[in-house]
């Protein structure tokens, strides 16, 4: 249960205010250089580890790294590369049926909208709002299991999956602040509020937000 008396307008602020104390910087974790490489790294970590895509997208950007090398090389030989990714037998089919989309269609260009992004293979919501949020700073505020588990400790949602979590940690947190603030509770999560041994003493939002 959450502490008596603390209001989600108390709970956004004590959010904020400690995860811009902690991280005042936000890089993004996954390498690349640019929209269709941060698309490319974003689709491959679904069910993946981010340490894990940035070892394999050096080696697949080096076969290539923009979408009209990439539709040319056959998906058996993209597979190979991302294997260790998981999942790589869909992953390859869909790095390889976008790039051929954003050739054909798009001039090469990712293009910068919810719609379009999600049209592509492979490309969910989470996955359109990482690129429209770190590749072209549009206000997004992307939800993956993580950051749905640690809104549903830090009781800012009672949501039963990431869509109505996403719609809840928009109401409670300013706009202007989502774009930094989803990186910065992935990055508290990992440090402070994992998901197997969890310490709350040693957590200090859980111990705010739950009175531990």
């Amino acid at each position: 249960m959450s502490k008596p008396g603390k209001s989600l307008t108390e709970k956004s602020l004590y959010i904020r205010e400690t995860l811009d104390e902690l991280y005042p910087e936000t890089p993004v974790p996954l390498s690349h250089q640019d929209p269709y490489t941060l698309l490319v790294a974003v689709l491959l970590s679904a069910q993946c580890t981010d340490e894990r895509v940035n070892q394999i997208t050096p080696l697949l950007f080096a076969r290539a790294d923009n979408p009209f090398d990439m539709a040319n090389v056959p998906v058996e030989e993209i597979q190979a590369i991302i294997r260790p990714c998981g999942l790589s037998p869909a992953k390859s089919k869909a790095i390889s049926g976008l790039s051929k989309i954003l050739v054909e269609k798009y001039q090469g260009n990712v293009p910068q909208t919810f719609e379009a992004l999600e049209a592509l293979p492979g490309v969910g919501h989470k996955t359109a709002s990482v690129v429209m949020s770190q590749a072209f700073g549009f206000p997004a505020f992307p939800v993956d299991t993580h950051i749905h588990r640690l809104a549903q400790r830090w009781g800012l949602t009672s949501g039963k999956n990431v869509e109505q979590t996403e719609r809840d940690l928009k109401a409670i947190f300013p706009e202007e602040s989502w774009n930094k603030l989803h990186l910065q509770i992935i990055f508290y999560g990992r440090q402070f509020c994992p998901a197997r041994g969890h310490d709350p003493e040693n957590c200090r939002i859980c111990r705010a937000m739950n009175g531990y």
